[in-house]
């Protein structure tokens, strides 16, 4: 069971939620740290997030094609 913290940047659809998580990589060769963003798609039952907010989400069995975290709570 995975947990990762990150922020919703979109809150478009119903009970869904979609989180992204900014890492940070450094290039092989050239030793220069560069940006990379992922996006999490989460079930959110209760419709509570907003854009903005920093959660937390869970790894769960697959809710649906894309879906596979849940939110755990909202900061």
């Amino acid at each position: 069971m995975r947990i990762k913290k990150g922020r919703v940047t979109s809150i478009k659809m119903d009970k869904t939620i979609v989180v992204s998580i900014d890492s940070y990589k450094i290039h092989p060769k050239y030793k220069k740290r560069y940006k990379t963003t992922t996006k999490f798609y989460a079930h959110d039952e209760n419709n509570i997030s907003n854009e903005g907010d920093v959660v937390t989400i869970k790894e769960v069995n697959p809710i649906s094609k894309l879906k596979r975290w849940i939110l755990v709570e909202e900061k």
